[in-house]
Parts: structure tokens; sequence; C-alpha cells
């Protein structure tokens, strides 16, 4: 469905509208911590890193390009900020998952993530901000030619932002996602019909309708007299997104096969003899958490099983659950998408069209995230114990 709603808010002209305007309204001097903020408030209010950078992150990416950034550090920005959203709200799958798997609940276990998270994204602002003070952006003198290029191929309007606005409020009245990318990829085919009706003619088909289904299905390319718009203003559809399915089903397998023959529980005991100190337990963790996403290929896994495996130990050196469910979401969440052949990794390059290699430095979320939960943990700031829990109980009863 996001290969599909890449095609449609691409012959609808959405994501064109989004570049159209963000040109006029993102200054290039601000642009990469502006990009971290808005995707991680589309990420917060949606609940999916995925659903960000398949809407917002390739209109920000677009618009970067046009500007003169590096793809790679936009890319960075956006999944900075995507990832901070996805660890953040509630509605998301990982953010359940953790403290499901550590034995808390969910908004406590969100509470007790703001005291990593909320450093980890004010250092990646400021990190953006010296960047975006620091570089050369050759857009400014040619945004006006960028501007008449899309207006001139599109039919640009605000009411083209009613498709991903209404998406956004479904996903907020908690609406299953297919559903919702569903209605998205619907809304946006009738829109294309009622607003871009010279773009159908252009593109191969028989019919604006045939045109549309194209969109959905199969690539897409819209050619303008603008070499760097051009990239933009092409997709995949359903059929761009099968690499990263196959990858998908492939390391589900792997990992599942792992898990079964217990590979996957002999790592974490070897770890876990290791573990003599509180800072052990939280170095374990992580080193665990990020084996797995590099070894089992998804982020799923490299939640659940050093859940299971470290929930009891977390207990006897009498921590607080929230203590391991934090640490999964900065190790194990987080970090997925720095490696290429996991699942999150090849769906963010795919989608943005940036190579893990390009944007590994740039998601500065995402690699400080990990350092900053065994910053705390070795200097003991914050760390939960299981009395303290114990007492509140007493209290409140």
């Amino acid at each position: 469905l996001v290969g599909a709603l890449a095609g449609t808010w691409l012959i609808s002209g959405i994501i064109p509208a989004m570049v159209y305007y963000g040109l006029q309204v993102l200054n290039p001097a601000i642009f990469l911590p502006a990009s971290v903020v808005i995707a991680a408030v589309i990420s917060v209010a949606t609940g999916s890193s995925w659903t960000t950078s398949a809407t917002v992150g390739i209109a920000l990416v677009g618009i970067g390009t046009a500007l003169g950034i590096p793809s790679g550090m936009i890319a960075g920005a956006v999944i900075s900020g995507a990832y901070f959203g996805d660890k953040m709200s509630p509605l998301s799958d990982t953010t359940n998952l953790a403290p499901a798997m550590a034995g808390t609940d969910i908004f406590t276990h969100i509470r007790y993530m703001t005291l990593t998270t909320v450093p980890t994204i004010l250092i990646t602002i400021l990190v953006f901000t010296i960047i975006s003070l620091n570089i050369e952006t050759t857009g400014s003198a040619d945004v006006s030619g960028l501007l008449h290029t899309i207006n001139e191929t599109f039919h640009i309007s605000l009411y083209l932002f009613i498709v991903p606005l209404i998406v956004i409020v479904l996903i907020l009245l908690k609406t299953k996602p297919l559903i919702a990318l569903g209605i998205g990829v619907v809304l946006a085919a009738i829109f294309a019909i009622i607003f871009q009706g010279d773009i159908l003619d252009m593109l191969p088909g028989s019919n604006s309708y045939k045109t549309v289904i194209n969109s959905i299905f199969v690539d897409t390319e819209i050619v303008t007299d603008n070499e760097k718009l051009n990239k933009l203003f092409s997709s995949g559809g359903m059929k761009g997104m099968l690499w990263t399915i196959y990858l998908i089903c492939c390391a589900m397998v792997f990992g599942g096969i792992m898990d079964g023959i217990g590979a996957l529980t002999r790592i974490t005991e070897a770890l876990l003899k290791v573990a003599s100190s509180v800072f052990g337990l939280f170095a374990s963790t992580v080193v665990s958490c990020l084996g797995l996403n590099a070894i089992a290929s998804d982020q799923y896994l490299a939640i659940v099983i050093p859940g299971k495996m470290f929930k009891q130990a977390f207990e006897d050196k009498g921590l607080a659950p929230e203590n391991l469910s934090r640490s999964l979401e900065d190790s194990g969440t987080v970090t997925s998408v720095l490696i290429p052949w996991n699942t999150c990794g090849a769906y963010q390059s795919t989608v943005l069209g940036v190579s893990v290699a390009d944007y590994f430095v740039y998601a500065i979320f995402n690699w400080l995230s990990p350092f900053m939960t065994l910053f705390f943990a070795a200097l003991n700031i914050k760390i939960k114990q299981l009395e303290e829990q114990k007492n509140n109980l007493f209290v409140l009863k």
C-alpha cells in the first residue's frame, strides 16, 4: 500500500504540491532541523515511521535535493524525526510491544523513555542546526525555476492537502493503518482524475482510469524540463516495493528458524553470563538488540527475544521493568534502520531513494540513542528500582 500511496500521491499532485509550497516556506538555513521536527510531529501523530517516510519524508527529500542539500543529510534528518515519533507515540506498534515484553504499561514506558529520548532528540536538532548553518545550498537562486516547472506541469492547489490530512485524522482516530492508507490511495486516485487531467492524458494508458491503476501497481514517470525534478516525479508503485517485501519475508523466515532451533537463545544466554553488574546488564541488552537487528534482520525479533530473555535478569537485579522496556526501544527499535538488510533499513532506503550507507552517519538520533541509554546506566541516572515501584503501589493501596 505504501507503493500504491506513493504512485497515486504523485500523479494526483499531492507530493508535487508539498514540494511546491515547501520550497517557498522552508528556508535552507533551517531546513535540516525543520525536517527533524516535521517528521517527528507527523510520526507522533501517526505512530508510524514507515508512513512518515512514505509521505512527508519523500516530499522533504525532494525539497531538500532541489535546494542542493545532499540527500543523505535529508534522509538522516527525516529518519531521526520519524523514529523519535515511532518511539514516543502510543499508536506505535513497537511502543506497545516493548512494555508488553518487559511487564510494564505503555504510559509508564513512554514517561520513562522521555528521560533518554528528549536529550537525544535535542542533541540531534542542535547538530542539524549547526550543519545547516555551515553548508552551502545552491537552490535559492534556482527556486523560481523549480516553482515554475512544477506549476506548469501540475495543477497545484491547497485542496490537494485534503487527502494527507484525512489519512492523518484516520490514523489519529485509531483506524487500522491498512484501511487508512487504502483510503489515502482511493482519494488520491479520485483527486488525480479531478485535478490532473493533463498529466493523465500525457502518461501511457488508453484512458485516465487505466493510467491511475498503472500508477498504483507499476512504474510511473512524469518528465519535466528540469532534471532535478524528474527523479522525484517517478514512482515504482506496488512493483517498486516487491524487493522490500521479499526481504521482509526472508528475514521473518530466517529469524523464526533461528529462534526455533534455539540459536538466538544461546546467544542471549552467553551475554547474560557476563552481565555481573547493573551496567553490564544494560550493556548486554543493548548488544543483544543490536546483534539481533543484524542477525535476525527484523525489528520485532530484536525486541521480543531480548525482552523474553532479560526480563527475569532485570527483576533479579531489583530493577523496575521500564528499565528493560526503555532499553529495548533505545537499542532495538531505532537501530533497525541502520542495518541495510534489516526490514526497516531496506524499507527506508527504498522509499526515500537513499542508501543506508549515505544516511547512516546523519541518522543521528538512531545511533545516539543506545549510547544515551548506556550513559544513563553508567552514571546511574534515574535508574528506577523495583522497590520504588512496590512502595508506590503500597501508598496507592
